[in-house]
């Protein structure tokens, strides 16, 4: 899967594991996000996947740190989640941790994308 330059140049700045981890993630928002947008933003090591500018229609984010991966979920405080793979106490956006290749090709990652994308079609109309 061809990268855009600016989010190859990204995670070209990271650990080979942490690359690999967020290449991963990637190849699953995509495969669940069908013609998104892709962004990154190298001064806060994000790449921000939605259909339209601004937050508003933002649904995930891959947050990269030296750690590791992070699939951040915008409205993610209010996203149905059986499975509770979220972390975090955030008001609006909470995140998965994925370590691996294995974590980021997960069912329930991409079912919990799949809801992602069904709250944001719901609020948008």
């Amino acid at each position: 899967m061809n990268e855009p330059p600016e989010v190859e140049r990204l995670l070209g700045s990271y650990s080979p594991a942490v690359a690999e981890a967020a290449r991963a993630v990637r190849g699953a928002v995509l495969a669940a996000l069908p013609g998104c947008e892709e962004q990154a933003d190298h001064s806060a090591n994000v790449i921000g996947y939605g259909y339209g500018p601004g937050y508003k229609h933002m649904i995930c984010t891959l947050i990269l740190s030296k750690a590791g991966v992070k699939l951040g979920f915008s409205g993610g405080a209010s996203l149905d989640d059986p499975d509770q793979l979220l972390e975090g106490s955030g008001k609006v956006h909470r995140y998965v941790v994925v370590a691996d290749r294995a974590e980021a090709e997960d069912p329930r990652l991409a079912a919990l994308l799949g809801r992602a994308l069904a709250a944001y079609r719901a609020r948008v109309g």
